[in-house]
């Protein structure tokens, strides 16, 4: 076989179900510490927490896309802020992709670790490959393309270079890093309507006040509880190697 087909089948492969990976208690301690130690510290975040950016403003883009609106551009920015802009006539549909952009960190981080932890964690790296590919129709700067090349050739390495057993702990990194970027991302919006209101035109809560009259609290309240139930989404199989 040539090389092309020889990849294209390495690629194709990575969608099916591998054995799940057997990590004992200690193997997820220091899994956990690994994304602790890669999303806490604020000089590790820095580049680590891109990653959450780029998943908040594919949340924005996929529910615009879904909705039926038109995607004009993405923008990411180095300094862990972006920009989705989008155009539809229905007031509905733009509540409804200015909503998605802080659960989606934590509803992909959830589905990360359960890809992870069941086997389908290579399936869950190589759809991420195609849907960072997709984006890169609609950014509209060097940071943005910078980010999304970066993460598409970190899904590639893993793909192509990393065991598939191996992959699913790395899922289960990934899944937990952006799991703590969702929290994270939380907190900081909090902190701009209690603190920093001079920032607040940069708040999704406070666009979408803005665009239905529905008080900002609500929306942190409902980005909250999304957040907090992928948390408990992805405990359940993690609980299950603590008992």
């Amino acid at each position: 076989m040539s090389l092309p087909a020889d990849l294209w089948t390495t690629f194709i492969n990575a969608f099916g179900r591998t054995d799940s990976p057997a990590i004992t208690v200690i193997e997820l301690l220091l899994v956990v510490s690994i994304a602790t130690a890669l999303s806490i510290p604020r000089r590790s975040w820095r580049y680590v927490g891109l990653l959450a950016t780029a998943t908040h403003e594919l949340g924005h883009a996929f529910a615009a896309v879904t909705s039926g609106q038109r995607l004009s551009g993405i923008r990411l920015r180095f300094d862990h802020s972006g920009t989705t802009t989008t155009f539809s006539r229905s007031k509905l549909a733009t509540v409804w992709s200015c909503f998605w952009g802080y659960p989606m960190p934590a509803v992909v981080g959830a589905s990360f670790v359960w890809c992870g932890l069941n086997g389908w964690g290579p399936a869950a790296i190589a759809a991420s490959a195609i849907a960072l590919a997709a984006t890169l129709v609609f950014l509209r700067n060097a940071a943005g393309f910078l980010i999304t090349i970066g993460a598409m050739l970190g899904c590639v390495a893993l793909i192509f270079l990393v065991p598939a057993g191996f992959v699913g702990h790395t899922a289960v990194m990934l899944g937990l890093v952006l799991l703590v970027g969702a929290v994270r991302d939380l907190i900081k919006l909090t902190h701009v309507h209690l603190r920093r209101r001079d920032r607040l035109a940069t708040s999704d809560a406070y666009l979408l006040f803005r665009a239905t009259a529905v008080p900002s609290g609500i929306w942190i309240l409902l980005f909250t509880v999304l957040v907090a139930g992928s948390w408990l989404v992805a405990w359940q199989p993690l609980s299950t190697i603590l008992r």
